[in-house]
């Protein structure tokens, strides 16, 4: 058992290490892309820190497969090269128990990223959509989604408008029951409009069955409101980026991901993109290990037998190689081609058995 924990804190150790390194070279390539983007006389060299580290969060969850590869080459190749192995299998203990700890210390690092990190990347970067809109823009479009319907805000040089929509098609292209307050910057509101229906097209909504009132001068009881047959509001919402919104899982904490999934269908989206999202985030850990375990399969043998250069770069390899299948079986799951939890939940676990298989081969021939 102290062999055991002894690993298991090399490893701990030795994965801070490489995480903090990626740390510090993801926020120095990430502002230089801020430096590019924004014109820092103009929104101050403090604003692109800020929006710097706070995209940090989530460039790093998504390296978190290669730096636990990396951190497993580095922990073996350290422990052949200090005859450490060595001395564990004079002891009797096969190299298969010893990779134990480490995979097990990867799968606890995998369910704290998933239950802890994944919150703190879905607000991070939504704080980073926001700022970024209001440095662009001038103004921000915010969406979200509740039991009483759809609510959108829009922006702009004229003031902003809150949306809401009872329900919407599954392209977010047309919604039905459809209510638009307008209000003027640093005032109150200025107009109410109802429509039976309203379709996204270039440039603004288009409303049919249009009631409009105007606030101006105060809601007189029993006024009547000016209808019409079909208005055009101008906005500068189009369907793509409320779909884009709507269909960027990781902007939303996995904690509160299932009882958005039910709000979306209820409102009349797809939800199977997020669906699937959620099914591998569950299925993270286990894909973590298996990286563990591909990894230490080709860097476990003593540094005299050589080829210790070649042993890296084929488990990166392989490891880069069940990344791309992981990532292209999402995107089948996201399209309907496979069902969700076979999307998810089948590349890590054929990677698992892949990597045992190796193990065998390689420690028992």
């Amino acid at each position: 058992m102290t062999v055991h924990f002894y690993f298991a804190r090399k490893f701990l150790w030795i994965f801070l290490g490489i995480a903090m390194v990626f740390f510090v070279l993801t926020v120095l390539v990430d502002m230089m892309e801020q430096l590019r983007r924004y014109d820092v006389e103009a929104v101050g060299f403090e604003k692109v820190v800020g929006l710097t580290l706070l995209r940090t969060p989530e460039s790093l969850y998504q390296l978190m497969p290669l730096i636990i590869i990396l951190a497993t080459i580095a922990l073996f190749i350290s422990l052949s090269r200090s005859s450490e192995l060595v001395v564990v299998r004079a002891a009797g203990r096969s190299g298969i128990v010893s990779v134990l700890s480490p995979a097990t210390m990867a799968l606890v690092i995998g369910l704290l990223s998933v239950s802890t990190l994944n919150p703190i990347v879905a607000a991070t970067s939504v704080q980073y959509e926001t700022q970024s809109d209001m440095l662009r823009s001038g103004g921000r479009s915010a969406l979200s989604l509740s039991k009483e319907g759809i609510w959108l805000r829009q922006g702009g040089e004229e003031g902003h408008a809150v949306i809401h929509a009872g329900s919407a098609n599954t392209d977010a292209s047309v919604f039905h029951e459809i209510t638009i307050v307008t209000y003027a910057h640093e005032g109150g509101p200025q107009k109410r409009i109802e429509a039976n229906s309203a379709r996204l097209v270039d440039g603004g909504w288009e409303l049919s069955n249009v009631r409009t009132w105007n606030l101006n001068a105060g809601l007189i009881e029993g006024a009547k409101p000016l209808s019409e047959a079909s208005v055009t509001f101008p906005s500068s919402l189009t369907a793509d980026r409320i779909r884009e919104r709507f269909g960027t899982p990781s902007s939303i904490s996995i904690w509160k991901l299932p009882a958005f999934i039910a709000e979306l269908n209820e409102s009349g989206f797809s939800a199977r993109r997020h669906q699937v999202w959620l099914q591998m985030e569950l299925a993270q850990p286990l894909f973590l290990m298996a990286m563990v375990l591909v990894a230490s399969a080709f860097t476990m043998r003593h540094t005299r037998f050589g080829n210790t250069g070649v042993a890296v770069l084929t488990s990166v390899l392989i490891g880069f190689s069940l990344h791309f299948v992981r990532n292209f079986a999402q995107i089948l799951g996201e399209n309907g081609q496979i069902p969700v939890l076979l999307a998810a939940w089948a590349p890590p676990t054929a990677s698992v058995l892949l990597a045992l298989g190796l193990l065998l081969h390689m420690e028992d021939g």
